[in-house]
């Protein structure tokens, strides 16, 4: 059984790793040519730059054919390809395909075929656009299947952690050329200068360490997501997945096996 994930993000990385590690090991993540993942050290969209990345003992490498994935399965690895409008899907003939993007809208026009579509969050309707949706905001209804129609709208508010929400998101206050000299792992103080966009400062607005943080060197839009800051200050939360990520993909890994013991949407 082949699965296609668009995206290869946080919430993508925390679905690949998760069907993984339940046996479903043949899996394809497609990307854009410059990702934008906050959490760069738990989503396998840093093999676009760097070849391979490796989330909790899960290796990713990146391939430019369809011919090149076969021995990084053997191998017990998965694949990430940079492929924007999803081209590859029909050379790749997936069974299952996740639109893993979270781009909040509905991106590309794939249409329902032969394979299963899981999507998450905003922006799809289930029974339209896609087989089955999963609910991505944080609350009682996070991870929940949704067979016919959509999920709750864009709330645009972040999960609170120790009472912060917006205080603990960076954002970009211009567009603008992203500049900093920070790591992610990096203990950061209220009101301290993480980065400059533009020329502009962004300073943090409370305590913690930084647990996301975009790569420097590129030309980011206004409002823009470029860091986090986790103020329950735990190092290892840096590197493990988060439990939203894992909560979405125990729910699509419920989508696939709902699916295949008859339970069709």
């Amino acid at each position: 059984m082949k699965i296609l994930i668009r995206g290869a993000g946080e919430i993508a990385s925390g679905v690949a790793h998760r069907l993984w590690r339940c046996g479903f090991s043949n899996i394809l993540l497609t990307e854009i040519q410059i990702p934008l993942a906050v959490r760069r050290k738990v989503s396998f969209s840093e093999a676009v730059f760097d070849g391979s990345a490796t989330v909790e003992g899960l290796e990713a490498i990146r391939v430019q054919r369809m011919d090149e994935l076969f021995p990084i399965w053997q191998r017990g690895g998965i694949a990430v390809i940079v492929d924007p409008l999803c081209q590859c899907i029909g050379e790749f003939n997936p069974d299952i395909v996740v639109d893993a993007i979270l781009a909040k809208r509905k991106m590309g026009n794939l249409k329902l075929d032969s394979w299963l579509m899981i999507a998450l969050g905003p922006g799809f309707e289930a029974g339209h656009d896609c087989h089955c949706v999963i609910e991505t905001n944080r609350g009682h209804d996070l991870g929940r299947l949704i067979t016919k129609g959509t999920t709750s709208v864009n709330t645009g508010m972040p999960g609170s952690i120790m009472g912060q929400t917006h205080s603990r998101v960076l954002r970009a206050p211009t567009q603008g050329l992203l500049e900093t000299s920070r790591q992610i792992c990096d203990r950061v103080d209220n009101g301290s200068v993480i980065a400059h966009v533009g020329g502009i400062p962004v300073h943090a607005q409370t305590d913690g360490i930084l647990r996301g943080l975009l790569r420097p060197g590129y030309v980011i839009g206004k409002h823009a997501k470029i860091g986090d800051i986790d103020p329950r200050s735990d190092i290892n939360y840096c590197h493990t997945i988060s439990d939203k990520a894992r909560s979405i993909g125990g729910s699509v890994l419920e989508a696939i096996l709902a699916n295949r013991s008859g339970n069709r949407y």
